[in-house]
């Protein structure tokens, strides 16, 4: 059966999706032309301020990049989460292009100060850059399938960085050609600096011309009259962030990588140069390394530990990323940090990848570019503070060092020539191995499994899928029925209100219009044993239920459910529908009552044979507004307290993430009609011989009555 995505293309690669293709290419320019505009710009601020100020006049230029990230961060991704963000991406490309070729003009005309300038336009020019870039990230996971998140990420954050050392060699080569041009008329006359800005001004152009094409871009029509104000945007994104413990790991974890990242950049020219005796090309092979680093960490580091949980890797790969980071500074040897620097570089990429990857599959849409610009705020915050208090702070160690003895020591084999930096790196290193802990147990969503038991299995080959059989009859895409049964199981999960049943219904109708034999089911208490089970489950009389007996009546209700119903429809071609199936125990009993998640799968998987659902519609809502909507009396897992909901909408989540071939995430919270639609897309490219769309929204069907 071929896979279709959403998007109606064909093929693997992510790529091979043309709207993701075309924003794509929109990145790679514009990421291309920041890191050439930059150097540009430094080359032009250093000139200016010339052997005296030269270095005081380039500070001042990151410095104007920095700030905008400062002020109008949390603005930002709640400008990219309430307003067209196509329009936003435009206007940002038109604004920069507009900002960068006033410099060429001014150093023509003279009409101002050309320094003070520089630092109005990369001001301003930061400013647009801060707001396309929520936009841009909070649009990919709209445009891709779900199980093709990772590998857009890894696009798209090498796009983003990647193109640095392209954007030397280009810069460089521009050099050459205004030379070039120089030579054969003085009419095409023209410096490095301004070909640079030309240059970038064209890609700006373009990218706003490839933007404009992304008609998938589009905003949704909303009720204005309940969409909320800018400030109370910015308000709910930073409560979100605050109650969310993803969030705030993924955030916590950041900070931690990239206040090592930052001490490698703040501390590199001097300790390399200097200490190390590597010169300026030294430097220039560490800088090289860092990014030569993260694209191995983003292509082959998250290959090489598929089926690894992501939310355990997240954090397992910043501690990894203090380790080199230590041996940095114990080892004080030019090509020993080189290669530990592209250590550091490749855990920093898994991370990157790993946390962008968690946002977009666990953060719904309404909130996803407030998350976004955070993070990005935070990143640039963090690393070039840590980039300017890293040599004070090595300063500092010194001169209280020399006050009292010789800041150059010898130790062994090894000889440390101003011993704070060594001391500061080896600080940073405590300091990220300690918010990778912290980080790490946020986001742990295999509490109970031991960490080295995991990692073995992995190295083994033998990929951890808390669902996924071990018999040999289970798939590797998260298991599905055994083979030789012709019909097709459906799935759906979620919180409490979420609208399952109601979806569930729709989704059946919809089967039958077709011509489908479908089967709606539920659980627990399809059976007439399960009916039984089910009143002793959810009666609020049985408050005292012991959790593991809850889990084995839960499974021994799916057993009779499987053996008497499900498997006997399948075999005969059926398709069926069910209201939850194993994936709620995992949720309700593992993630909720706080059991082991593995025994439970184990439990359930020889309860069932194995029998796993080709699709799983999870429909996701916040546990607040799912219990908000239930009008009838609470039974005995609704009467839970909104702790134990929440731990439960984190373990559908958590299922969702490490198996995205299985699973079609919704948000919940959107009108009845467009989820139904949809759940109609994605099953249609499950289907045997499906009505084409086109066919049936021509032809129209006989109106099924809806009780």
């Amino acid at each position: 059966m071929n896979f279709r995505s959403p998007l109606g293309t064909r093929g693997t690669g992510v790529l091979s999706i043309t709207p993701f293709r075309r924003l794509w290419i929109a990145l790679t320019l514009a990421s291309l032309g920041d890191w050439l505009s930059l150097l540009a710009l430094s080359a032009l601020a250093a000139k200016i301020g010339g052997t005296k100020n030269g270095a005081y006049a380039v500070s001042g230029v990151w410095l104007t990049s920095l700030l905008p990230w400062l002020v109008f961060g949390p603005l930002a991704g709640a400008v990219a989460d309430k307003f067209d963000r196509r329009m936003n991406m435009i206007i940002g490309d038109v604004i920069r292009a507009a900002l960068y070729i006033t410099i060429p003009i001014d150093l023509s005309l003279h009409t101002v100060n050309l320094l003070t300038w520089i630092y109005v336009v990369q001001f301003l020019a930061s400013c647009a850059s801060l707001f396309w870039l929520p936009a841009k990230d909070a649009s990919v996971p709209n445009l891709v399938p779900k199980d093709k998140l990772e590998q857009a990420n890894q696009l798209s954050l090498l796009s983003t960085y990647g193109t640095a050392p392209v954007a030397g060699l280009l810069f460089s080569l521009l050099a050459i050609i205004s030379t070039a041009l120089g030579h054969i008329s003085s009419y095409f006359s023209t410096n490095q600096v301004n070909l640079s800005l030309y240059f970038r001004t064209a890609m700006y152009l373009v990218s706003a011309l490839v933007i404009y094409t992304l008609k998938e871009l589009r905003r949704r029509p909303t009720d204005k009259i309940s969409s909320p104000a800018v400030l109370k945007s910015i308000w709910d994104g930073w409560r979100f962030l605050g109650r969310t413990p993803v969030i705030r790991g993924i955030i916590i974890g950041m900070t931690g990588a990239f206040a090592a990242g930052g001490a490698v950049v703040g501390l590199g020219p001097s300790y390399i140069t200097n200490i190390l005796k590597g010169g300026s090309a030294g430097w220039g092979a560490a800088f090289a390394a860092i990014f030569f680093g993260l694209a191995i960490g983003m292509y082959l580091g998250l290959p090489a530990m598929r089926g690894f949980s992501r939310r355990r890797l997240f954090g397992v790969s910043i501690m990894f990323a203090a380790l080199p980071l230590a041996a940095i500074a114990l080892i004080p040897n030019l090509v020993v940090t080189i290669i530990l620097v592209i250590v550091i570089g490749a855990c920093a990429g898994v991370a990157y990848v790993t946390g962008y990857t968690v946002i977009g599959l666990e953060v719904d849409d309404a909130t996803r570019g407030r998350t976004f610009a955070f993070l990005q705020s935070g990143i640039r915050v963090i690393l070039f503070a840590v980039i300017a208090i890293a040599p004070v702070l090595a300063g500092a160690f010194n001169a209280a060092i020399g006050s009292s003895g010789d800041v150059n020591l010898r130790i062994g084999g090894f000889y440390y020539g101003n011993i704070g930096y060594n001391l500061v790196l080896l600080l940073f290193a405590i300091f990220a191995l300690l918010l990778g802990r912290v980080a790490y147990r946020q986001m742990d969503d295999r509490k109970g499994v031991p960490l080295r038991a995991d990692l073995a299995a992995v190295f083994r080959g033998e990929a951890h899928d808390p669902v996924k059989p071990t018999s040999e009859s289970a798939t590797a895409g998260g298991g599905t029925h055994r083979p030789g049964h012709p019909g097709l199981f459906v799935a759906f999960e979620g919180g409490e209100g979420a609208g399952k049943s109601t979806q569930a219904r729709l989704l059946a109708i919809w089967l039958r219009d077709q011509g489908y034999d479908v089967i709606a089911t539920h659980e627990p208490g399809a059976t007439k044993i399960g009916m039984r089970l089910r009143a002793l489950l959810l009666d609020t009389a049985h408050t005292g239920l012991a959790s593991r007996a809850e889990a084995l009546m839960y499974a021994a209700d799916r057993a009779e459910h499987v053996q008497s119903l499900i498997l006997p429809a399948l075999e005969r071609g059926a398709v069926v529908v069910t209201d939850r199936y194993i994936d709620s125990s995992l949720a309700y009993q593992g993630a909720g009552r706080q059991l082991q998640v593995a025994e439970i799968a184990q439990l359930n998987e020889w309860a069932t044979g194995g029998l796993m659902p080709d699709l799983t519609i999870l429909l996701d809502l916040p546990p607040s507004a799912g219990l908000g909507r239930r009008h009838s009396s609470a039974d005995r897992l609704e009467s839970e307290p909104l702790e134990f909901h929440q731990r439960v909408r984190t373990g559908f989540l958590a299922l969702a993430a490490a198996h995205p071939a299985r699973y079609l995430v919704l948000d919940a919270s959107r009108p009845e009609g467009a989820i139904s639609r949809e759940i109609q897309t994605r099953i249609r490219d499950l289907l045997p011989d499906p009505v084409p769309l086109t066919t049936e929204e021509n032809t129209g069907s006989f109106p099924a009555v809806r009780d």
